[in-house]
């Protein structure tokens, strides 16, 4: 009808006793009229005439806050049951554990994932001497160019830094024993000092913190890298075995470098000690050597036995990094920058051990 106005909602409230009574229009524009009524146990809806879904989404509400819904008519019931339906579940999100509990659960899951990541590196050590066998069994097939390749990328590259490193250790070693010792007019003892020090714990460990950080990276980059592109793929759809091309001579590399490393070091560091006594004390070169002859060469061996099993650690730890890499460019440098840390840290708990060990059986 032209020009004819809509009737506007209405909606009667009437409380009786611990009840309503609705009549007319339960819609979206007469709702106000229930926002100042009190909580109910008995809604009447027998008087209501209309109802849309804002209406019924109020009734559903007050329904689940213990109200009793009474005198709906079938149309309204099933207006209501859709928008029942239709309303989001309640959140049944477990309450909040105490801190303890939480602190608890966090060091108990880093100790299940520090166990599974020993054992998934003694997979890769059984691997690694699997593969020694079969090459050892079958030499034809042992990639000897690529561990003279290894060889020179881990150890013969790494001797400047090394002997520069070494050097550095010793004269200051030197410099502060020396300030040390004058106290008591001892000073001649600062060669048994740097001696001791060097030959037995600070060269080979320095050393090895050095490799791991330079070799574990470019294990973990280039076997890494290799995976990203599928080329670990092909080698075994080739037939190419990747414990015997990739992991074997890399392991094997460090474990014949490193001790060489490691007596590269000391030599350095008994010439950078002997340089700063020479120049701070006085002590010839002459009379550093005879100090020198007088120190155990125990003390020699000690260290350089760590060597191989250093090695060791740091090649499983890079190559096993590098085989865990994913395919994209995020997970290369994540497991790049674990396999430093890990191999680092292993080293020197492996060197804990070590004089814990020597010290028990008296060396």
């Amino acid at each position: 009808m032209t020009g004819a106005t809509a009737a506007r909602p209405d909606l009667s409230v009437a409380v009786e006793g611990d009840g309503l009574v609705l009549s007319g229009d339960l819609v979206v524009w007469s709702l106000s009229a229930l926002s100042d009524t009190p909580a109910a146990q008995r809604i009447d809806l027998a008087g209501v005439t209309r109802m849309d879904t804002a209406g019924a989404w109020e009734l559903a509400q007050r329904r689940d806050r213990g109200a009793t819904l009474t005198g709906l008519s079938k149309h309204h019931q099933g207006l209501l049951d859709t928008v029942t339906a239709a309303l989001p579940e309640a959140d049944d999100s477990p309450p909040a554990q105490a801190r303890w509990r939480r602190i608890f659960e966090a060091t108990g899951a880093r100790m299940v994932g520090m166990l599974v990541y020993l054992i998934a590196l003694a997979e890769y050590l059984g691997r690694v001497l699997a593969a020694m066998a079969r090459g050892l069994r079958h030499p034809s097939r042992f990639p000897m160019t690529a561990l003279v390749h290894h060889a020179q990328e881990t150890g013969l590259r790494a001797v400047p830094i090394v002997a520069v490193m070494s050097f550095l250790i010793g004269v200051v070693l030197a410099f502060q024993g020396s300030d040390q010792l004058r106290q008591f007019g001892a000073e001649v003892f600062v060669v048994d000092l740097i001696a001791i020090s060097i030959l037995r714990e600070l060269g080979i460990l320095l050393t090895a913190i050095v490799v791991a950080g330079r070799t574990a990276s470019a294990l973990t980059a280039s076997i890494g890298s290799m995976k990203m592109r599928q080329e670990i793929d092909a080698m075994r759809t080739l037939g190419l075995d990747p414990d015997l091309v990739l992991i074997l001579p890399r392991v094997l590399a460090l474990v014949v470098m490193l001790p060489i490393l490691g007596l590269v070091s000391a030599l350095m560091g008994l010439l950078g000690g002997a340089v700063m006594s020479w120049v701070e004390l006085g002590i010839s070169p002459s009379v550093f050597l005879a100090r020198l002859s007088d120190v155990s060469v125990t003390h020699a061996i000690v260290g350089l036995s760590k060597a191989p099993v250093f090695a060791v650690i740091i090649g499983v730890i890079g190559c096993h990094a590098g085989m865990q890499v994913g395919k994209d460019a995020e997970s290369l440098g994540r497991m790049t920058s674990s396999a430093v840390v890990s191999a680092i840290f292993a080293v020197i708990i492996a060197d804990a051990a070590f004089s814990i060990f020597f010290a028990q059986v008296g060396l």
